[in-house]
């Protein structure tokens, strides 16, 4: 598949990027390059491959969904950094 300048300009403006004039023919040939490459791995027999997600194989380790006892306030905020009134005190990230 071969990719214009265009194709290029219109993936920016949907990904919100913006290139400078001499930027947009490298990023051409780039994705150029990327798609012919693309074509060639849809030219290998894949018919006899079993699909997968990961090369290895790996599970996640799941635990029991089991009803714990919850923390109370107290204890929450016992090992805060700061703490006022029961509360966690974080520092301010809006400006008045």
């Amino acid at each position: 598949m071969k990719i214009t300048r265009d194709d290029v300009i219109k993936v920016a403006e949907l990904a919100r990027l913006e290139f400078k004039e001499e930027e947009l023919g490298k990023f051409t040939e780039q994705l150029g390059n990327i798609l012919t490459y693309i074509g060639k791995l849809n030219e290998l027999e894949t018919k006899d491959v079993e699909p997968t997600s990961h090369v290895l194989d790996l599970a996640t380790p799941l635990r029991e969904d089991a009803v714990e006892e919850w923390l109370s306030a107290g204890e929450a905020v016992e090992n805060a950094p700061q703490e006022e009134d029961g509360f966690f005190v974080v520092p301010q990230v809006i400006e008045d």
